[in-house]
């Protein structure tokens, strides 16, 4: 439930909301709130529990200004578990009422018809909430996934999740076919006909569309998305790697930068992002800097950092990062990547294989 307040809450144009990852740092935890404050960079502090017995579920949230620990609004719910759809939305309601007046909100997102179909969907996308999720993790969301959908053919989230794992399987080379490929494709544009307000699928769409290298479809799926949700971090970080692509390393940068301040307690991937940015933006140096972060250094993020360390001319190192990379990827050529990418621009394709092949990468 946490997770979904945030969503709605973060496609209201007037609000700026850190990201599930980063709040969920301080989950089962008692932080002073004012610290928390300081440290996200944010006014106000949403805080709640959440108890279930039987067919009832009862809620307390409280709503605080940290600059001053005023409560600005605190309420009780206590609903049938049935009710926890339309609870979701008065509660997301009455918060925005609270902190900007009357503002107009965006269509809500389609909730899904079954309880069941949710509680499924909630613990695959928990299993695939990285862009590195292992075989194991991809393999049982699968089968949670296609489980949701035979429940409720219409839920989109459902579908747009099972569609990223078959991504997963093909990108990640786990199960590298076609057939997984056309799926993932398949699912994703059903996920966006089935609710058309789900920003999460219409960057997800985006994304794919640029490795078909249909790039005015993909620009208009990001463009739909933050216009959906202006505070979709993970949308920023991926939009990034595609700017990047196009040649533009400043503004990808600044785009990684931007989810980054979102979302400042981030999963791994993001600091992939922004390291594989400063790399197609020349600065070799600050992508040294991030991609040996504990976050993700130990990750195939290492061949980026093999090609900054090259383009350095620190090949020692270079070329230890590379047979690292390479113990985790053995079956990675710069041919099969380079004819793979969604790149616009081939000056910025080169610039990675000249740093591949300097690390020692194998053609």
């Amino acid at each position: 439930m946490t997770e979904d307040l945030i969503t709605d809450l973060s496609r209201n144009p007037g609000l700026f909301v850190i990201a599930r990852h980063s709040t969920f740092a301080y989950k089962g935890k008692s932080p002073d709130v004012r610290a928390v404050a300081r440290e996200l960079g944010v006014r106000y502090i949403l805080e709640g529990s959440a108890r279930r017995a039987g067919g009832r579920v009862r809620i307390n949230v409280q709503l605080i200004d940290a600059a001053c620990g005023d409560h600005i609004w605190a309420e009780r719910f206590d609903r049938n578990l049935e009710d926890i759809f339309g609870l979701q939305d008065e509660v997301t309601d009455k918060i925005v009422e609270a902190l900007v007046g009357r503002l107009a909100r965006p269509p809500s997102r389609k909730r899904p018809k079954s309880l069941e179909a949710y509680d499924l969907c909630v613990r695959g996308r928990i299993l695939i909430s990285a862009f590195n999720s292992s075989p194991e993790a991809l393999r049982e969301a699968k089968i949670l996934l296609n489980h949701a959908v035979s429940i409720d053919a219409e839920y989109g989230e459902a579908f747009r999740c099972l569609a990223f794992v078959y991504w997963q399987l093909w990108a990640q080379g786990i199960e590298p076919t076609q057939e997984n490929r056309s799926r993932a494709f398949e699912l994703a544009h059903k996920a966006v006909a089935l609710d058309e307000g789900d920003a999460a699928s219409h960057w997800f769409v985006g994304y794919l569309w640029a490795y078909e290298k249909r790039w005015s479809e993909s620009d208009q799926a990001f463009a739909t998305t933050f216009t959906l949700e202006p505070n979709n971090a993970d949308a920023l970080a991926i939009r990034s790697e595609l700017v990047a692509f196009a040649g533009r390393g400043s503004e990808a940068v600044e785009l990684a930068q931007r989810a980054l301040r979102l979302n400042p307690h981030p999963p791994g991937w993001y600091y992939w992002q922004l390291g594989f940015a400063h790399y197609a933006a020349c600065q070799y140096e600050e992508a040294v800097k991030i991609l040996r972060m504990e976050a993700i250094y130990r990750s195939p993020s290492r061949r980026i950092l093999a090609a900054s360390l090259a383009q350095l001319g620190r090949t020692d190192e270079a070329m230890r990062e590379a047979a690292l990379f390479m113990a985790m990827a053995p079956k990675f050529t710069i041919s099969h990547w380079a004819a793979a990418q969604p790149a616009r621009d081939p000056q910025t394709v080169q610039r990675f294989i000249e740093g591949y092949r300097m690390a020692g990468l194998p053609e």
